[in-house]
């Protein structure tokens, strides 16, 4: 019971900390403040706490309970079993919902060239040149500007790498993976943040 109530809260706080990271300044802060961040610095932050969110549930939830001590059952279909989990991918997708409802026009996504799930496919012409970039350049972030319909958009993307024998199990093992070779440390996708420009 500890471990569900473990994730549920992991579920509820996520988001909350995106939205903390991305609604405007207090009436009580200075406007400017607000004003002055650019939009590669909030980008970067958001993915901080994303990835350090992610990663956490990935070592010590996943990989622990799951893969080393089988206290939980780790599955896409987890609603399904005993003891059942949603995969990290899934729980990020969880939390971008529940943050993007706080924050229409925001959007994140985890994306990659080699998606189990072709929703997860690149869709835009700046998501395939930032996903095909932080490929070929590793260590580095993409960063650009598009428009969608009548609006403009600051896109980052960066790179999602593997943190775990988990995840690199989960990918080259599933029946739907396009492929079956990913290794530790190597880039896997990447996580696609989209911040609406004034």
């Amino acid at each position: 019971m500890r471990i569900k109530t473990f994730v549920a809260s992991l579920l509820v706080a996520t988001p909350l900390l995106f939205t903390s990271c991305s609604k405007p300044a207090e009436a009580s802060a200075p406007a400017a403040a607000a004003d002055s961040v650019a939009p590669e610095k909030m980008a970067d932050a958001l993915f901080a706490v994303m990835k350090g969110t992610r990663t956490a549930y990935t070592k010590h939830v996943i990989a622990r309970l799951g893969k080393e001590k089988k206290l939980i059952k780790p599955h896409e279909k987890w609603e399904d079993k005993e003891n059942g989990v949603m995969l990290p991918a899934q729980m990020f997708r969880y939390a971008r919902d529940l943050a993007m409802e706080q924050n229409p026009g925001f959007t994140y996504s985890l994306q990659s060239e080699w998606p189990i799930n072709s929703q997860n496919a690149p869709k835009t012409p700046k998501e395939k040149e930032g996903l095909q970039f932080i490929g070929k350049n590793p260590g580095k972030n993409f960063y650009g500007k598009e428009t969608l319909g009548d609006k403009t958009f600051f896109t980052a993307v960066y790179p999602d790498v593997a943190v775990s024998a988990a995840c690199i199990d989960c990918h080259n093992d599933h029946k739907d993976s396009p492929r079956d070779d990913f290794k530790m440390g190597e880039v896997m996708g990447g996580v696609v943040i989209r911040i609406p420009m004034k």
